[in-house]
């Protein structure tokens, strides 16, 4: 069984329920909705598909919500796109209007007001170079070609060096938000984070709403980077969402920024995805690229807990064939035991001292003793991510009467969960899941196993007893 998980993104290649099945059973682990496209209605189709399977196999398939956030994009250009010459003028304007090789409207009202003279525009994924000649402050900004094209409708912008002034959460991005938690999504994938203070603001919102959502906050801004730890202290997972990324940051820095973002994430036990571009000649070829290997080979050996598909699965030719090649790389990667055994020591003086003691030790022994796996009941879900963020070899299996857990555990490296809700005592629920995981053939006969329990259970405390025993 791997490890590290994966992420895809559902779409018209992957909505019917044979293909979501196959996906499934392939090694699929997150559905990620992207609220940049689609109706309200189509999401929730799949939405109902992919709960249906897992209630069909026995799949705790976590949901994933990707908000829009304050995405920047030109509007339509006529003739299906018009060429930006190198050397000449383009005029971005915030009013309406049909794009030309001499003027377009960007969907940013206040950008003549926060740009300045110099700053940078790329549109396009960086495939466009347009600086900054002047701005009106009011309705228009004149801007000079550096990289021109052939440039067509509705293509992203990048300012990577403005700051501008939309909000984290637009209007479209609370409405999207209110539908996702009235269905008890697992996660909420923020986008274009600038600082802590925004994962606070999704929070606050949730929280309002009585939903049990998990943030994923999206590292695409420089202002996130400079932010970084504060973030990630925030929130309770990061994507390192490349794609932005690399345009709005000198690209040849995103390899050490998704070692260093890993590192933090896993050392603050929060789990971490690696997007964008992973597998993208998969839209079209019936295998990746050797770089493309080594991309996904890296995410993996970095510590990341998920990699994740885009394009590849939701308008790609191959959603099912992608997941089989990636899970391929993936497990041939965890072959290796040098990705294995983090150890961190816990923090002392702190509230949840005890819990992660046992968690370190518990990891610390399995290695030790070359124990098979790590069973752990939870309420919360805390003692799984600290157990993982230690990267121990043997199989973190979780059980808990918790369901909104169960999903939400399945974006985390090494974690398996089970529901369970008959915990009469301490060794009694041992006794069940060590059994129900030999019956399950989780186990054989002669495995070391370490349970992770809290004394006295029916108080539902922190983690305070580790226990070794074979089956």
């Amino acid at each position: 069984m791997k490890k590290t998980k994966i992420v895809a993104t559902i779409g018209p290649s992957s909505s019917s329920k044979e293909t979501l099945k196959k996906m499934i059973e392939a090694g699929l682990n997150v559905c990620r909705i992207n609220f940049s496209h689609g109706a309200h209605e189509d999401h929730k189709a799949v939405i109902d598909i992919i709960r249906e399977i897992n209630d069909e196999l026995g799949t705790n398939v976590a949901l994933l919500a990707d908000l829009q956030g304050p995405k920047i994009r030109i509007g339509e250009v006529e003739d299906n796109g018009v060429l930006i010459e190198d050397g000449s003028e383009l005029i971005f304007t915030t009013e309406k209007c049909m794009g030309t090789n001499k003027k377009v409207y960007l969907s940013y009202e206040t950008f003549p007001q926060d740009v300045k003279v110099g700053d940078i525009l790329l549109v396009d994924d960086g495939r466009f170079q347009l600086k900054v000649k002047s701005t009106d402050g009011k309705k228009e900004v004149v801007t000079i070609v550096e990289h021109g094209g052939i440039l067509s409708s509705k293509k992203g912008v990048n300012l990577p060096n403005t700051a501008i002034s939309l909000p984290s959460l637009t209007e479209k991005d609370r409405k999207d938000l209110e539908f996702a938690l009235s269905l008890d999504i697992d996660w909420i994938g923020l986008s274009f984070v600038r600082s802590a203070q925004d994962i606070k603001e999704l929070k606050k919102i949730i929280k309002a709403k009585k939903k049990h959502a998990k943030v994923i906050a999206k590292i695409e801004k420089p202002e996130a980077v400079w932010d970084i730890e504060d973030i990630i202290a925030e929130t309770d997972g990061v994507m390192i969402a490349r794609g932005d990324l690399g345009v709005e940051v000198p690209m040849e820095k995103v390899p050490n920024l998704q070692k260093k973002i890993i590192k933090l994430c896993r050392l603050h036990a929060k789990p971490t995805i690696v997007a964008t571009q992973m597998m993208e000649s998969m839209i079209k070829n019936f295998r990746p690229t050797r770089a493309e290997v080594n991309d996904v080979a890296n995410a993996v050996m970095d510590g990341a807990d998920a990699v994740m598909l885009s394009g590849e699965t939701s308008i790609g030719d191959h959603p099912v064939d992608v997941i089989k090649a990636m899970v391929k790389i993936v497990l041939e990667v965890e072959a290796n035991p040098e990705i294995y055994e983090k150890e961190e020591l816990p923090e002392k003086n702190q509230e949840r001292f005890i819990t992660d003691s046992i968690c370190f030790n518990a990891a610390r022994m399995a290695k030790r003793v070359d124990a098979a796996g790590i069973i752990t009941m939870t309420f919360s879900g805390y003692t799984a991510y600290k157990i993982s963020s230690q990267r121990p070899k043997a199989t973190t299996y979780v059980f808990t009467e918790n369901r909104q857990i169960l999903t939400q555990l399945n974006l985390v490296w090494g974690v398996i969960g089970f529901f369970y809700d008959q915990m009469e005592s301490t060794d009694q629920t041992i006794k069940d899941c060590k059994a129900y995981l030999f019956e399950k053939d989780y186990l054989k006969k002669g495995d070391l196993v370490l349970n992770i329990a809290s004394i006295p259970m029916e108080e539902r405390g922190q983690s305070n007893m580790m226990k070794l025993s074979e089956v």
